[in-house]
């Protein structure tokens, strides 16, 4: 769950896993500019700059821009920007302002494209913490031919456990060797070295 008190896992929504996803149009932000887009154009660039290769769009929903745990998503996203280039991929996330980030940011203030993609709480007016594959024939790809990371899953429920117990969100990457101070400490590092000039 994105919030540690949300009453519900999010709203259905209206895309489906394996089906072909609805277009959206809304603000972006890239490389510091604000222009508008739509979802088309991110899976025509791709294929266009590589025609060879099948294109994508990563679309990430996080909760809360400014909070503890978000931004370390965005910044581990934009660290690895190139390995989806490469990928013939993008990277775009609903949140409305991005600073020296290179991830488009796009602007979803009604919640719109949260509620298509099921991931908006409503009583919370805030976004579930989730990622979305979409291919080249924009659908947004199934789990039934890819299997997951086990030892994924174990770090997720160490997580949860951590915070749990000690009441202190964890950042991307956390494992449980880490311990709550040093949680802080990563977080706050992390975050003051994205800004630096």
């Amino acid at each position: 769950m994105s919030l540690l008190h949300a009453r519900n896992a999010g709203s259905l929504g209206k895309i489906r896993v394996g089906h072909k996803t609805l277009d959206f149009h809304c603000e972006v932000v890239v490389k510091g500019e604000i222009q508008g887009i739509s979802r088309h154009p991110y899976i025509t660039l791709s294929t266009y700059i590589n025609p060879t290769k099948s294109s994508g769009l990563i679309l990430l929903f996080i909760p809360a821009a400014f909070s503890f745990v978000c931004p370390t998503k965005v910044l581990a996203f934009q660290n690895c920007l190139d390995e989806f280039s490469d990928r013939n991929s993008q990277c775009a996330s609903p949140v409305w302002r991005a600073q020296k980030i290179d991830v488009h940011f796009l602007s979803d203030a009604r919640h719109k494209i949260s509620r298509d993609y099921g991931a908006s709480i409503e009583e919370e007016r805030v976004c579930l913490r989730r990622m979305f594959i979409l291919d080249n024939s924009v659908v947004t790809l199934t789990i039934l031919i890819v299997g997951c990371s086990i030892l994924e899953v174990l770090r997720l429920l160490e997580a949860f456990q951590a915070v749990a117990k000690h009441g202190v969100p964890c950042p991307i990457g956390w494992k449980p060797s880490n311990s709550t101070s040093e949680t802080i400490n990563t977080i706050s590092n992390t975050l003051a070295e994205s800004y630096v000039e």
